[in-house]
């Protein structure tokens, strides 16, 4: 890891959405596989639509400690987004959603940007536990974080609808302790 900054690892950085990344939103936004993957597909958006979004996005403040990552390899190519939600300093548990371009898959991106995220949330903001949901169908997404230490915490049965029928969720977890003690042998 780059000790210039808690944001640079090895291949990637994390940095916060610009304006001018509004045409790969749009563009990604067409990716509805991906799309699948992470959330739910999408109606088309208006290039102005997007422009504006990206301006916005751009724009806008943290809510607490939820953010919008950009993960941009070092090269200057945008290669995902990862964005932190239910955020809790009170009880010390955050969630995140990730996402890659199909491009860019099986190039360690997707952990070596989860571990910059949990890093910085666990050793600079005191969390002390993160929860990530997948859809039993994204099993790439669920190896990724069975490799990073995450532990299998819960099956919520039937969650989401898409492509024709009905996914269970995946719920994994883990701790500051655990992402210590697998950073030290990793």
């Amino acid at each position: 890891m780059n000790n210039n900054s808690i944001w640079q690892g090895t291949h990637i950085r994390l940095r916060a959405i610009e304006p001018e990344d509004w045409e790969i939103f749009s563009q990604w936004d067409l990716d509805t596989e991906t799309a699948r993957e992470c959330y739910f597909i999408p109606f088309p958006k208006s290039h102005e639509a997007a422009r504006k979004w990206a301006t916005e996005q751009s724009l806008a403040r943290p809510k607490g400690d939820v953010f919008n990552f950009v993960i941009e390899t070092l090269e200057g190519e945008f290669a995902g987004t990862i964005n932190t939600h239910h955020c809790d300093p009170r009880n010390g548990t955050f969630s995140y959603g990730l996402a890659i371009r199909r491009e860019q898959r099986r190039k360690g991106y997707a952990s070596e940007a989860i571990r910059l995220l949990l890093r910085y949330f666990f050793q600079e903001l005191r969390y002390q536990k993160v929860t990530v949901e997948i859809y039993d169908f994204n099993e790439a997404s669920i190896k990724l974080h069975e490799k990073l230490g995450f532990v299998h915490e819960g099956h919520l049965r039937q969650m989401v609808f898409t492509n024709g029928q009905y996914h269970d969720e995946f719920v994994l977890g883990m701790t500051r302790e655990e992402f210590e003690a697998h950073e030290r042998i990793a």
